[in-house]
């Protein structure tokens, strides 16, 4: 397996979650989400650096409590920028020489499963640029502003995104320098002209926004 940089983006204002606090704050089964989105890499041979992105108020509060088990933990503190693009270059410029991929994943997508990641990252290796998505099943409607449905939508080919999403190290930082935001990494990468391989993955790869998630979240730990 290519060695692995790890960006861990959590810099957000996580507002829809509506705690005071940043939400990577909050407790999963008695333990800050961070730490066990942290705990999905920092024991796999192939990972050699992880970078938690958070902004500067975050990172003192993560320096004070936290500090003497992310150092134990080998996390390295980046400072977020305006936008969730500024913060991953930010993160780019501190990449380790040695590393030959970069996985960028959720810092609230705690649940991703081992095998899922050894999936995306052997995908990485072999194409250049890979990510976990879950094909949609439900009905979909597209809605208007004011909620009344205006069309179904066909399904067919429709995939939620998902993290990790892991590419070649001179990929990712091809496709950051040529400026630009994106609503996550694959379409930025895929303004480059490169393919980007879905590797499937499940509803239980969920994303921490509402309240609501954490319980779902923590029947998913415990499962595990």
């Amino acid at each position: 397996m290519k060695t692995v940089s790890v960006i861990l983006p959590a810099a957000g204002s996580g507002k829809r979650f509506g705690a005071e606090t940043n939400k990577i704050f909050h407790q999963l089964d008695g333990r800050e989400i961070f730490l066990r989105t942290i705990d999905l890499f920092s024991g796999r041979d192939e990972v050699r650096q992880i970078l938690l992105i958070a902004s500067a108020g975050d990172i003192a509060e993560l320096s004070a409590r936290f500090g003497a088990e992310l150092e134990s933990l080998g996390v390295e503190l980046v400072q977020g920028g305006a936008e969730r693009s500024d913060s991953v270059r930010n993160a780019l410029a501190k990449l380790a020489p040695s590393a030959e991929l970069v996985c960028i994943h959720d810092a609230v997508r705690p649940c991703a499963l081992p095998d899922r990641i050894d999936a995306v990252f052997q995908a990485a290796a072999e194409t250049r640029a890979a990510m976990l998505a879950c094909p949609l099943h439900g009905t979909i409607k597209k809605v208007d502003p004011s909620g009344r449905v205006l069309a179904t939508v066909d399904r067919d080919g429709l995939w939620e995104a998902q993290t990790p999403q892991v590419f070649e190290k001179s990929l990712l930082i091809e496709a950051y320098a040529q400026g630009g935001g994106a609503t996550d990494d694959a379409e930025m990468v895929q303004r480059t002209g490169a393919k980007v391989t879905v590797v499937q993955s499940g509803p239980n790869n969920i994303k921490i926004t509402a309240p609501q998630d954490v319980m779902f979240a923590e029947a998913v730990i415990k499962h595990k």
